[in-house]
């Protein structure tokens, strides 16, 4: 009995170890990128509109693939997915280290969100289905990843770039922790459960609740600001005058921030199955920094940094869980996530270019930021739906589930 007891803490401690660095590989491809702007900018000719793509292409796939997860899972099964998608990240991150044209960087900014499109749309349904009693605290520990690794990015790339003076290397290291995710998925991520393998899910009668779409367009007005702070923050620094290693630090600590509140927040709002008073705490948070952002960039940026990190981590987080916990059972909960990430990655997609066309049309990203302060009191009116009574009736448990 002790035996096994030891055996299954054992696999459950290497289990969360694929967690963490499957996670850790989700998002220093789009957040290098801000660092490096201006050199990528010199070199491959991308225009401030171009530069934007490298964030919208990603985005908007996590998006698209994100309706065709459940049915891919189906076919495929989600280890295989995973695996594959894994493969296709270190693969295009390879690519980069020869990539001389903006129109071979963008293709590689595809490749990648590709594959980080696919494990997003299947992720949160193994969590859910391996840690069912903890899949909050779980997830928690998933996004937290996702978010660090972004810090990793935004910090490595400049440092990288400086230490070899090529920006293809200090976009392609990232082709080593994708490796390492490969690794260890194809040996620790178990296999998947009889049922799920030749099963469709259905995703139909999720897309005819207003719900599903409510989630979709909550998670894509605050991934929005996500997406524009990744690819703007550090070039509205550089702007000030702050060099590419230092307006990437201030997007590492951003980014440090949010991973600490993607794996706080859960944990402690799970004591409790209502979770509307912490996504509005997030959602003051969020405002505080926007502002900041807009007002008084130059007054306390680190702090801005901080709150707004903060803000989008936790929310992000706080989303996937109200998500997951709105069915109980893990295939379908894990679809519902898919379709949430899909209306909403395809929103937040377009924030980038908004702050672009902004910024181009004041010559300045004050524009920008208050738009999204304008997103996040939209979601905090929304948000009030969210009660936990209403999650049966939401997406008619007795027609979906049963």
């Amino acid at each position: 009995m002790e035996v096994t007891a030891k055996r299954t803490h054992h696999s459950t401690v290497l289990l969360l170890l694929v967690v963490a660095i499957v996670g850790l590989n989700l998002r220093p491809f789009m957040t290098g990128i801000g660092p490096l702007a201006e050199s990528l900018r010199l070199s491959t000719g991308l225009t401030q509109q171009g530069l934007s793509l490298l964030t919208l292409i990603p985005m908007a796939l996590m998006g698209v693939v994100a309706f065709a997860g459940p049915a891919l899972q189906g076919k495929l099964g989600a280890r295989l997915l995973v695996i594959l998608a894994l493969l296709v990240i270190a693969l295009g991150a390879g690519l980069r280290w020869m990539t001389t044209s903006g129109a071979v960087l963008l293709l590689t900014a595809a490749i990648m969100g590709f594959g980080v499109a696919i494990i997003q749309a299947v992720f949160p349904g193994i969590i859910k289905r391996q840690f069912m009693q903890r899949s909050g605290v779980v997830m928690g520990l998933y996004s937290s990843m996702m978010m660090g690794g972004g810090a990793l990015g935004a910090q490595l790339s400049p440092w990288v770039e400086q230490l070899t003076g090529s920006w293809q290397i200090g976009l392609a290291w990232l082709v080593l922790p994708a490796l390492l995710a490969l690794a260890l998925a194809m040996w620790l991520l178990p296999a998947d459960p009889p049922r799920s393998n030749g099963q469709r899910i259905a995703i139909t009668p999720l897309l005819k609740r207003r719900r599903t779409w409510l989630l979709m367009l909550c998670f894509g007005l605050v991934n929005g600001g996500y997406s524009s702070a990744v690819a703007w923050l550090a070039p509205a620094y550089q702007s000030l005058g702050w060099s590419a290693a230092y307006s990437g630090s201030l997007l590492a600590v951003m980014a440090i921030a949010q991973a600490v509140a993607a794996l706080v927040l859960p944990a402690i709002a799970c004591r409790k199955p209502d979770f509307r008073p912490w996504l509005w705490f997030t959602l003051v948070l969020q405002l505080m920094g926007f502002l900041g952002l807009a007002f008084w960039p130059e007054a306390v940026p680190v702090w801005w940094a901080i709150v707004v990190g903060a803000g989008l981590g936790g929310c992000f987080s706080l989303t996937m869980v109200v998500a997951l916990e709105h069915l109980k059972e893990p295939a379908r909960a894990g679809a519902l996530a898919a379709l949430m990430q899909g209306g909403g990655f395809l929103l937040a997609a377009i924030a980038p270019w908004i702050l672009a066309t902004l910024y181009d049309a004041t010559g300045n990203y004050m524009a920008g930021w208050l738009w999204h302060v304008g997103c996040v009191a939209v979601v905090g009116v929304l948000v009030w739906q969210f009660s936990p009574a209403s999650y049966a009736r939401a997406m008619g448990v007795s027609a979906v589930e049963e």
